[in-house]
């Protein structure tokens, strides 16, 4: 089940990006930021205890585009549709709200594949969004993969 975080997930929702950070798989952002940002995540409750097992954001970028980040799945729920959850209510928030393109940077281009995106240049994502690779580990030489989706 899909809902919008609340302030009570934050530390899990910390929690999930950390776990993935570590594992190189997704960039960690400091919890100041998940709460100052709280309003782009969603969550992904599991059926059966009502745990949050992934979480995913829709940052918007301009006012055609937005960048889907920090998606996260519990190692445990991995293959069990909370990733391919959290991506469907995204990319229903952006149609809602009549962004035209979606776009990520993911070390697992075959999952956002699934969904209709195609893989991209790096270098035709505008500008700003350079702004917090400054702050990973791998910067300059980043080595994630950039697909882009029309949402209609």
């Amino acid at each position: 089940m899909i809902r919008r975080a609340l302030i009570a997930d934050v530390k899990i929702i910390h929690q999930l990006i950390a776990e993935r950070a570590d594992q190189g798989h997704i960039l960690a952002r400091p919890m100041s930021e998940l709460y100052s940002q709280l309003r782009d995540f969603v969550v992904d409750l599991d059926e059966t205890t009502g745990d949050i097992v992934g979480c995913g954001a829709m940052q918007i970028v301009w006012e055609d585009l937005a960048e889907i980040r920090s998606l996260a799945v519990r190692t445990s729920h991995e293959g069990k549709g909370a990733g391919s959850r959290l991506i469907d209510s995204i990319l229903r928030e952006a149609l809602e709200m009549g962004i035209q393109k979606v776009f990520v940077l993911t070390y697992r281009p075959g999952l956002f594949e699934r969904f209709g995106f195609a893989r991209m240049d790096k270098s035709e994502l505008p500008h700003k969004i350079w702004a917090d690779c400054i702050r990973c580990t791998k910067f300059p030489e980043c080595d994630e993969i950039a697909l882009v989706r029309t949402v209609e």
